[in-house]
Order: C-alpha cells, then sequence, then structure tokens
C-alpha cells in the first residue's frame, strides 16, 4: 500500500506554527508520506483577505521549505471562481492512484461545520477526514447535526492507523494546542508590535520587507 497523503487547507493569512505543528503531528501520528498545505484561493466564506494569493503561497513555501514532509501546493490559486474542498479532492485524486489513500485534515471546529459545505458527502468518496482534537474538547462529536452525525456513527474509526482504502473513513488524533491565531498575528503587526515566535523567521521577514499587515494595509 502506498502510504497515505495529508491535506491540509486554509488561508493561511498568514501561516504561523499552529497550523506547521498540525501539519507536523498529523504527519508523526497517522504516518503520512507528504501533507500538502493549500492556500484558499477565493473561499466562499471569506469576504475578503488581507495579504493575497501569491504572497500567502510565498509565506508557506517559506515555512515549509526545509521540511521534506510537507510542501505547499497552489492548486485553489490557480482556479477561476470560488474553491471548495471537494473540488480540492478530486484535483488530487485525478493525479493520485486509485489506491492511494488521501486524508484531509480538519479541526474540530472545521469538521462540525462540514454539513454546510459544498458536496460535503462526496467528500468521504474521495478521502478519509482526521480530526485534530484539542485537548479538553473531545466533546466535538457531541455537536453534530444529525446527518453529519449520521456519518460518523457510520465512518468512524478509533485509534490513528488510516485504512488500506483510499477514502471513507472518519479518524481523530490528539493536538498538542498552540494558541495562535492568524487574526492575532495579523494585530500584532498592526500594533508595530513583535510577533517573533509565533511563526517562522522566514516568514516574519517576509512580511516585513513586503509591509503585509501594517496599519495603512489593514482591510477594513
Amino acid at each position: 500500500m502506498s502510504a497515505p497523503i495529508g491535506v491540509l487547507g486554509g488561508t493561511f493569512d498568514p501561516i504561523h506554527f499552529g497550523h506547521l505543528r498540525l501539519a507536523e503531528e498529523a504527519a508523526d501520528k497517522l504516518d503520512l508520506a507528504l501533507v500538502h498545505l493549500i492556500p484558499a484561493g477565493d473561499p466562499y466564506h471569506r469576504s475578503s483577505l488581507a495579504a493575497s494569493a501569491q504572497n500567502r503561497l510565498a509565506m508557506v513555501s517559506l515555512a515549509v521549505r526545509n521540511n521534506p514532509r510537507l510542501t505547499a501546493d497552489d492548486r485553489e490559486l490557480t482556479r477561476t471562481g470560488p474553491t471548495y474542498t471537494v473540488d480540492t479532492l478530486e484535483s488530487l485524486r485525478t493525479e493520485s492512484s486509485a489506491t492511494q489513500p488521501l486524508v484531509l485534515l480538519l479541526g474540530a471546529d472545521a469538521f462540525q461545520q462540514m454539513a454546510t459545505w459544498r458536496r460535503w458527502r462526496e467528500i468521504f468518496a474521495l478521502a478519509h477526514v482526521c480530526v485534530a482534537e484539542r485537548p479538553g474538547h473531545a466533546a466535538w462529536r457531541d455537536a453534530l447535526p444529525a446527518e453529519l452525525r449520521e456519518q460518523l456513527d457510520q465512518r468512524y474509526l478509533p485509534g490513528t492507523s488510516v485504512p488500506h482504502q483510499p477514502a471513507g473513513s472518519v479518524l481523530a488524533f490528539p493536538l498538542r494546542q498552540l494558541d495562535i491565531s492568524a487574526s492575532a498575528v495579523r494585530a500584532l503587526f498592526r500594533a508595530g508590535m513583535s510577533a517573533r515566535y509565533l511563526l517562522p523567521s522566514e516568514v516574519v521577514a517576509y512580511i516585513k520587507l513586503h509591509d503585509l499587515y501594517a496599519a495603512h494595509a489593514a482591510i477594513s
């Protein structure tokens, strides 16, 4: 069996150590050969992003360039129109063998909203779904809409061994939570304060070089 491939999407506006730690721990605990970090192109649920697609991709590329298990993936940025997870997974599936396991990595909050996504049921035919559990937040399973709870009951597997099948299961793994958010990082830059140790130094340097989140560049 080919080793499973992970998929981690997000606006990455900017990417920080919380994102990177999720990808790294998932690679360890799920035995992933590679994790694709995919900056969102035109996310349908967000009205505006502070940094451009080009800058967000550049920051992700800088953040992962020395980690052979992580790769920056631009496929959503080259697609026109709103971007949806199901389309991204279909694109990845066309590049993989029919037996290659794909694993969509989600936070518990994102999984709880999954039933609102476009063609969300089709995601289970394209990938396994793995939920990163924050310490003290294992009750995410109890706060699901009925239709998503039904899918969880049918598909949930205990443990962190990704099945040999290419898709269809729901797993979970405990995540060492880092209390970092992209909005808090942007606020620090706007206030002229240091964001050191919240994101890679190369990304900090890039943000300063391009003046990405300065007060005059803030989006209202």
